[in-house]
């Protein structure tokens, strides 16, 4: 069977703002569909800025990106993007949240509401679908923010550390939720994250980048096998792959220091 054509390409891009110092150099890789990247390195490295260069909201200083064969701008439908806070309106409702990227495409009220409760009930909430932001709690309002983006189903999903601020406990059943709701929609996923543990769990293509500016260091194959559960934390290869990730971002410091 042939390889597939790269969803998404960098090549040579690099990226700065005005007249300030360069922020990516130099930045090459491909991505094929259904790969789940996780982008890990030191902060000020650019991985913020990788995701922001998907999505179109910023745009490259020199280099090149093909997004599905067009550039950034003219694939805007095919991205959804969850920032590091979920973002969400205090004023509406977990469903009516979910409903704003429809919307603003003019989707029909009805269809509206009822994606809206497909959305909901895929993240596990579909009891809190008349829920206040207030009356949520922190891992239910990124689940309401996740349950948005995929409102309309994306080719790629790009998630900007989404589970950082909660609890170890939040995070890990959160990272299998994510998995389990992958395998049904099967997007191309770009993951950034401090965590080497969540990244080795989630992935199974870590970028390593070094930072001052921005460069790809490495990229490491995860070779353990989906779906991933509590027992794969256990297993002696997870273990390994986060020794060696935790080891590589340490050298990366290194040359930064």
């Amino acid at each position: 069977m042939p390889t597939p054509p790269p969803i998404v390409a960098f090549e040579k891009v690099e990226k700065r703002y005005g007249d300030g110092p360069l922020i990516l150099d130099r930045i090459d890789f491909a991505v094929r569909p259904g790969d789940f990247v996780a982008l890990i390195g030191p902060s000020g490295c650019g991985k913020s800025t990788i995701l922001r260069l998907i999505s179109g909201l910023s745009p490259i200083s020199a280099g090149r990106i093909v997004i599905d064969g067009r550039e950034p701008g003219s694939a805007v439908e095919e991205r959804a993007f969850v920032f590091q806070e979920p973002t969400l309106l205090p004023w509406l409702t977990a469903a009516r949240n979910v409903e704003v990227p429809m919307r603003l495409r003019s989707i029909a009220p009805a269809e509206r509401a009822e994606r809206a409760r497909r959305s909901l009930a895929l993240v596990g909430l579909a009891d809190r679908a008349d829920y206040y932001p207030r009356q949520l709690s922190g891992g239910q309002k990124m689940r309401v923010s996740i349950a948005r983006a995929l409102s309309i189903p994306p080719r790629i999903l790009l998630l900007d550390e989404p589970f950082g601020a909660l609890d170890e406990m939040s995070r890990d059943h959160l990272n299998e939720e994510l998995l389990a709701i992958r395998e049904q929609q099967a997007w191309t996923t770009f993951f950034v994250t401090h965590s080497v543990a969540e990244a080795v769990f989630l992935s199974n293509r870590i970028l390593v980048f070094s930072a001052n500016p921005g460069r790809l260091h490495r990229e490491i194959q995860v070779d353990l096998p989906y779906p991933r559960t509590e027992e794969t934390r256990l297993s002696a290869r997870y273990q390994h792959l986060v020794a060696e990730v935790s080891s590589l971002l340490r050298s990366v410091e290194r040359l930064r220091s």
